[in-house]
């Protein structure tokens, strides 16, 4: 379904969706993951320090199910039929050893890098704050100087109608934004 934008914009964006109804029998192209991971890399950075470190598992391997098992239970339900979890982390020091203030900036736009380049390749992806970093943190040994970040849950999707009703109407809903208008405080 394709978002109704005020003007024009890029295809892949307009129609890009965070669905949670993921095709369990789906197997993820080792090339399309790659390619997810060589967008976010090619992401800009503060003084290019690229932050951004990534932990990916596929649906029956052991990463996958160490990441999913940070995910809360409302997450776990749905996200268990996902392809692929990649767990996001960040470095939180530059080279230099200063603090990097902007870390979470910069893994914000890897993460949209690799969403736009996996949706361009047919696949859909669902980002979640919905897990214990702690969790995660010992189930991966990830080390103390990294802080993790985000989840994403990649896949193809599936019909609406697999989930429990609640999440299936909200699968099938318009997407909506708050207006331009509202987001632009000076300017335009």
């Amino acid at each position: 379904m394709r978002a109704e934008t005020s003007v024009p914009i890029n295809e892949v964006i307009a129609t890009r969706r965070s669905p949670r109804s993921f095709d369990s029998s789906h197997i993820l192209a080792e090339a399309d993951l790659r390619a997810g991971l060589e967008a976010a890399r090619w992401a800009p950075s503060a003084f290019n320090g690229q932050p951004w470190r990534f932990f990916t598992g596929l649906r029956g391997d052991s990463v996958f199910s160490e990441i999913l098992s940070s995910l809360g239970e409302f997450n776990q339900l749905w996200a268990k039929n996902s392809s692929a979890l990649i767990l996001v982390a960040s470095t939180v020091k530059k080279a230099d050893g200063t603090d990097h203030a902007e870390y979470l900036f910069d893994c914000g736009l890897a993460v949209g890098q690799m969403v736009h380049e996996l949706h361009d390749r047919g696949l859909v992806t669902h980002q979640m704050a919905g897990y214990s970093k702690e969790l995660a943190r010992t189930a991966l040994g990830i080390s103390d100087d990294l802080v993790p970040v985000v989840v994403i849950a990649v896949g193809k999707q599936d019909a609406a109608e697999k989930l429990p009703e609640a999440l299936a109407a909200r699968e099938v809903a318009p997407r909506e934004r708050i207006p331009l208008d509202k987001l632009v405080i000076k300017g335009l």
